[in-house]
């Protein structure tokens, strides 16, 4: 067995338990309002999800794979040694939000898992993490709470008053079904745009250097779709891991959702997720932009003191705080214990 193969087997291994991970993660936010609306089972939740998450990431990936692989640190740090430290530090800070099933922002952890060894070799691209990517996290929720607040207060909600939808019969239509169905499809094709970046993006970096290949054009290309292809199924595997638990609190544990209100919060995040992949490549938090959604309904619906006196809100909150910083903070004092013993190399 090659040195070289030695040297890619571990990172690999590295991500694919990330990506296990990110697949429990994922999948509250994809399925969950089609859960809580008692639209789908959740044995069929595994499978769809990682089907749509792979031609996600082969279709709709790219740019976002790009920031992660070479825009935040520099891509000439990102040597097997460093790149298992990075998605080692992001699986552990998103196992244990799985645990306590809370869906996490396995890109706010990637992020900050790569600026953790950036700040180290201070290489750190401010500019990216600071002017494009950060205040995208802030404002992309907002957008998603605002959004989803003024369709179900001003829209779907007078219509319900004035009998337009009845609850009973729409639950029950096939077509209703079907569209709710197709709206957790296209948030977990979403997801794939962005989150399979999170470990196909280092790993891709870390393949072209460790070959020697020059990362521009379709060298680069070739190798970030080979990395998408071995990450992006191991997606499925974590949703039939991790997905039950998470999708139980997501979809239960906040509010329960009519089957109107559960396309409308799956439309609005997964279209606010993909045209961010697409459109800027900002690695971005689907769980936040979910739940953001979900609580704008919620909120339209029972109120502002009974969406967070009466749910799980305020625990998501806290985890969401830990989990980013644990990343940082694992991802720093790895880099500089292995860097300090000549490991990195």
């Amino acid at each position: 067995m090659s040195p070289l193969f030695n040297h890619l087997l571990i990172p690999f291994l590295v991500a694919v338990f990330l990506s296990i991970n990110m697949g429990g993660s994922g999948t509250g936010p994809s399925f969950s309002v089609a859960y809580g609306a008692n639209i789908i089972r959740k044995s069929l939740i595994p499978g769809l999800f990682g089907i749509m998450v792979f031609f996600g990431a082969i279709l709709a990936g790219k740019a976002t794979a790009t920031t992660i692989g070479k825009d935040i640190i520099d891509p000439q740090y990102m040597n097997y040694g460093l790149v298992s430290i990075i998605l080692f530090s992001v699986a552990v800070s998103l196992l244990l939000a799985n645990l306590l099933g809370i869906p996490q922002s396995t890109s706010q952890s990637t992020v900050l898992a790569l600026s953790g060894a950036a700040v180290y070799f201070d290489v750190l691209n401010t500019h990216k993490l600071f002017v494009e990517i950060i205040p995208a996290w802030f404002i992309t929720p907002v957008l998603s709470f605002i959004l989803c607040y003024l369709i179900g207060r001003y829209v779907y909600i007078p219509f319900r008053r004035r009998g337009f939808f009845t609850f009973n019969n729409i639950s029950k239509h096939p077509l209703i079904k079907g569209f709710i169905i197709l709206m957790a499809l296209y948030v977990s094709f979403s997801i794939g745009a962005n989150n399979v970046a999170n470990a196909s993006g280092p790993v891709a970096s870390m393949v072209i250097n460790e070959l020697n290949i020059k990362a521009e054009g379709n060298p680069f290309i070739l190798i970030m779709l080979l990395s998408t292809m071995i990450v992006a199924p191991s997606f499925g595997i974590g949703s039939s891991v991790f997905g039950n638990k998470i999708v139980e609190k997501a979809g239960k544990g906040i509010i329960l959702f009519g089957p109107i209100e559960a396309i409308i919060i799956s439309f609005i995040t997964g279209t606010i997720l993909l045209l961010v992949s697409v459109t800027k490549g900002i690695p971005t938090s689907l769980v936040q932009l979910s739940t953001a959604g979900i609580i704008g309904m919620g909120v339209a619906k029972v109120g502002y003191r009974n969406i967070f006196r009466k749910t799980e809100v305020n625990k998501f909150f806290l985890v969401w705080l830990i989990a980013p910083v644990m990343s940082f903070s694992l991802s720093l004092l790895l880099t500089y214990i292995f860097d300090k013993y000549s490991l990195l190399n």
